[in-house]
């Protein structure tokens, strides 16, 4: 059987401690200036940001730094893009300009396409993908900056256990597409997974423990009898499995925005500051352990926090605007201990630990 051989693909090695990521998001009247927001992130040693735009003020301000930054093509430009003379001009004025002095190491073609209401972004992703690439290439830039598309994790027709993990059959074709363009690239399938979601849908059913990361029995995949002791990796390994039942292998799965919001509203049950500090703070314990998913236990899982900061203005439910880690007058929220990184006694472990609680930012 071939599902077996493309998911043992451990690749080998394990990787080095790198930072954790996280989303910088800005939809709010009273966030601090890009450079401040940069010097935040340095005391923080957090060296990966995504962004969900090209905002010409935070690239200025993150030139000279070390954070490595993803940067994001809005959703409304993608049937432009499409055209690959359009894609050139687009990486002409949005990208060139900053790099290298600016560390962009990602473009986000979109954000959820594959699951959006809108069904004609789904026709322009790949296209603008694929434009957007070749107008890297054409300025010997797509070695340094990856592409690829945020996806939400509704785009699996089903995801438990996780050797169940099946894509939706109407983006199969759009997605087998997306896949061969990823493989041939080397870029990394981006999911964006709250097991938060799953608790507030189903308190009673869903054990809390399980979604923070707590000390908990877990689950056995009936299938590979994988282990599971938290939801985040359940659903990655769901998403390798979705990617092996299309006949891939060795493509590499992130998490582009996982969190907890710390407020929410009535209705919102789980949404309180003590889930959202055992979770990120988990998260962050386990990527100091550089751990994988139980499918690839030797390939570090990457993960980008949501999100830096609340923002005020995002619209939905309260928990919208509280999914960050810090206010927008740069005070914590909770305490996750990445202020340990900052301190003149932080011992080079704790450094590392600090690295790698990135987070990510939620839209």
């Amino acid at each position: 059987m071939l599902l077996p051989a493309l998911l043992t693909d451990n690749y080998g090695f394990l990787r080095g401690v790198t930072s954790l990521g996280i989303n910088y998001g800005q939809i709010g009247n009273n966030l601090p200036q890009p450079e401040k927001v940069l010097d935040l992130l340095s005391s923080l040693k957090l060296t990966k940001a995504r962004i969900y735009d090209t905002n010409p003020q935070v690239l200025t301000a993150f030139a000279n730094s070390n954070v490595e930054l993803i940067v994001t093509v809005e959703n409304q430009m993608l049937a432009v893009l499409m055209d690959p003379q359009q894609a050139l001009q687009w990486v002409s004025n949005h990208i060139k300009p900053y790099f290298p002095a600016t560390r962009i190491t990602g473009i986000a073609v979109g954000n959820e396409v594959f699951t959006d209401s809108d069904t004609t972004l789904l026709a322009s992703v790949v296209p603008a993908i694929v434009s957007i690439h070749g107008a890297l290439a054409q300025l010997g830039l797509d070695t340094y900056i990856k592409v690829s598309t945020p996806n939400s994790l509704a785009v699996l027709a089903e995801s438990y256990p996780p050797s169940a993990g099946s894509f939706k059959t109407e983006v199969s074709g759009i997605m087998s597409q997306y896949l061969q363009f990823l493989s041939s690239t080397k870029a990394p399938f981006w999911i964006n997974a709250y097991p938060y979601f799953a608790y507030k849908d189903k308190p009673d059913e869903v054990p809390l423990d399980y979604v923070l990361f707590n000390p908990n029995a877990g689950m056995v995949d009936p299938y590979t009898k994988l282990h599971y002791d938290n939801m985040l990796y359940a659903q990655v390994d769901a998403v390798l499995f979705a990617i092996a039942r299309m006949g891939f292998g060795g493509i590499e799965v992130g998490v582009s925005e996982t969190g907890w919001p710390s407020k929410g509203d009535a209705d919102e049950i789980g949404a309180i500051v003590d889930n959202a500090a055992a979770y990120n703070k988990n998260i962050l314990r386990r990527q100091l352990k550089n751990e994988g998913t139980p499918l690839r236990p030797n390939m570090k899982l990457e993960i980008y926090l949501f999100a830096l900061f609340n923002e005020d203005m995002k619209p939905g439910p309260t928990s919208e605007r509280n999914y960050g880690l810090f206010q927008p007058d740069c005070t914590m929220v909770y305490n996750v201990g990445i202020s340990a990184l900052s301190s003149p006694s932080s011992t080079s472990s704790a450094s590392i630990s600090l690295t790698s609680s990135a987070t990510k930012v939620k839209t």
